[in-house]
């Protein structure tokens, strides 16, 4: 067990740092334990529970037991406070005990300060501290200097200091899906498309591991943790525009006319002293507010004359000023556990300290294609070949999901070519994706493969363009049947395999954000199934329909720039009816 200690005077911040070490240092897989001096009269329970009246009542040691922790009290009855050596040894084994006061003892130690306590450091007289965490430049000292904010900088120190190798959480890897987590309920033969997708919502969990990683490094991520902010947002009061501030109960009554200090607070710069009442400083935007300032106002509001400036009566206190933490507090959660992590999440969490999460695995989907007559894009004349779509289709869906896209080739209608190909897939990738050849024809080797060697369900949706939709585990690992037609093998990948991937992935189940808009077209809808039909936005709001519903019609899907919707029931749509459109960016194409 290593020791390191915290140390500082009153209201310099101690306690907040080592509660950010332990977040961190705990957060990086290292076990942490906590020792704090008191100089106070403390108590670990409130006067009246039951443990306080066995102590009351004569009992030298309580402990407290409960399903969350054991806690072990004793009471001194006039004997010496054990001394930190003592105490150390109470500890169960730990990587390192960090150390809160015990300022006089051995152990190397870093001491926070804050230039606001207005005290002279500890560092200047003991030379057990090895480093200051301070809150503004500091001179005149040896230690190094260390931004009190800074938790990943302090800790790497004490890390180094105490010689414990750096490490990352270990991996965790969830449990294989449960072999009947694709099956119907019995006596159901056609799956209404909200049943199905309710289905898959509560059959499916996480199938990726857990590791570290750094911020910059992790778009595209899901987080596995919450992340919390190491330091607030903004990390102190300062100034939202250039102007002058002042302490607003001092004012006079009246336009005041207040004297200017010597000097000025600007961003990375701040004003040295305090603001006397009755005084302005020229601040600048986000400049530290200065103690003795809680009010700004805006330098076009006022006139300089003399070393002084005025203003009109009727200024607001706190105006022009932006609290501590008023965006994000230290030690609340930035972002929860489950969100996916872009360009914005990685700008608030650096700017609130975050240097490393925890994140799940990238989710590896393998994309297969299967079938004689399919051929790579413009590799025969014979018009009995069908080019590939799908498979590229499909590997750019996964890409731009933000998982692995893993390109499994092409298998020949040959069963043991087929085996061999989902067999290495079950090394390789977390889960499987293949189009057409998954229904009951004598070719269709998919299916009698899952059926015979695997666990294989075939959904019937009530949806169109699809319907078919096989499910099946191959040694453990979730395979998705999807339709062989590229149009309706890109809306059951929109509809069921996006939200199945991110909850596979650790995320959370997708649900695309829909609008309602006026339909520029007429259509009879017959009740029965749900339909999705290709269409786009119109110049003049509304919403075009491709000029055919047909499947095979593969310039439908470029031509388009998203979907419209039609429920389950049947319905007469005239222009001008609102209708109930999907945009490709709410499917996150």
């Amino acid at each position: 067990m290593k020791v390191f200690g915290v140390i500082g005077w009153k209201n310099s911040g101690k306690t907040g740092l080592v509660v950010r070490l332990v977040e961190h240092l705990t957060a990086r897989g290292f076990t942490v334990s906590t020792i704090k001096n008191s100089h106070h009269s403390a108590d670990v329970d409130h006067k009246g529970t039951d443990s306080w009246r066995h102590r009351q009542a004569g009992a030298r040691e309580v402990v407290l037991a409960s399903d969350a922790r054991v806690a072990q009290m004793h009471e001194l009855r006039g004997e010496a406070k054990p001394s930190l050596p003592e105490l150390l040894t109470r500890l169960g084994p730990c990587d390192i005990a960090l150390v809160e006061g015990f300022k006089r003892e051995a152990h190397p130690k870093i001491e926070a300060h804050r230039a606001a306590t207005g005290t002279d450091l500890i560092a200047r007289i003991n030379d057990t501290v090895k480093a200051v965490a301070s809150d503004e430049p500091v001179t005149g000292l040896t230690q190094p200097i260390i931004d009190l904010d800074d938790t990943a900088a302090i800790a790497e120190f004490i890390l180094q200091e105490t010689g414990l190798t750096a490490r990352s959480a270990p991996e965790v890897t969830p449990p294989k899906l449960k072999n009947d987590c694709f099956a119907l309920p019995p006596g159901v033969d056609w799956t209404p498309v909200d049943e199905a997708l309710a289905m898959l919502r509560d059959g499916l969990s996480p199938v990726v591991g857990v590791e570290e990683v750094a911020v910059g490094d992790a778009s595209g991520r899901v987080l596995a943790a919450d992340a919390r902010a190491q330091r607030s947002n903004p990390p102190g009061a300062n100034s939202a525009v250039d102007g002058y501030g002042f302490a607003h109960d001092g004012l006079p009554a009246g336009d005041p006319v207040l004297p200017l200090v010597e000097g000025r607070s600007a961003a990375g710069s701040p004003f040295p002293g305090t603001v006397p009442p009755g005084h302005a400083v020229r601040i600048l935007t986000g400049a530290l507010v200065p103690p003795g300032v809680d009010t700004v106002v805006l330098q076009e509001d006022v006139t300089l004359s003399d070393g002084h400036v005025g203003f009109a009566a009727g200024a607001r206190k706190g105006a022009n000023t932006r609290r501590a933490g008023e965006d994000v507090e230290a030690g609340t959660v930035a972002l929860a556990k489950g969100a996916r992590i872009g360009a914005p999440e990685i700008a608030l969490l650096s700017a609130v300290g975050v240097a490393r999460v925890q994140v799940h695995r990238r989710l590896r989907v393998g994309v297969l294609s299967t079938g004689d007559e399919i051929v790579a894009p413009g590799s025969s004349d014979n018009p009995a070949h069908t080019f590939d779509a799908n498979r590229p289709m499909l590997l750019a869906l996964a890409a731009r999901w933000g998982h692995e896209a893993v390109d499994l080739g092409h298998a020949p209608d040959d069963r043991g070519a087929v085996r061999d190909a989902l067999d290495m897939a079950a090394q390789s990738v977390d889960v499987v994706l293949t189009s057409g050849g998954a229904s009951a024809g004598e070719e269709d080797h998919v299916s009698a493969l899952l059926s015979g060697e695997g666990q294989l369900t075939t959904w019937r949706i009530a949806i169109k363009p699809g319907r078919p939709l096989a499910l099946a585990l191959w040694k453990g690992v979730p395979v998705f049947g999807l339709p062989g037609n590229p149009v309706a093998a890109l809306v059951t990948s929109l509809i069921f395999a996006r939200p199945s991937l991110s909850v596979l992935a650790g995320g959370g189940w997708l649900k695309p954000q829909g609008y309602q808009m006026p339909a520029a077209f007429n259509k009879r809808k017959k009740p029965g199934r749900r339909e999705f039909i290709r269409a786009r936005m119109g110049a003049d709001g509304r919403v075009e329909a491709f000029r055919s519903e047909g499947s095979g019609l593969i310039s439908g899907l470029a031509w388009a720039d998203g979907l419209v919707e039609f429920g389950d029931e049947g319905r007469e749509i005239a222009e001008g009816d609102l209708v109930t459109f999907y945009p490709y960016g709410s499917f996150g194409l």
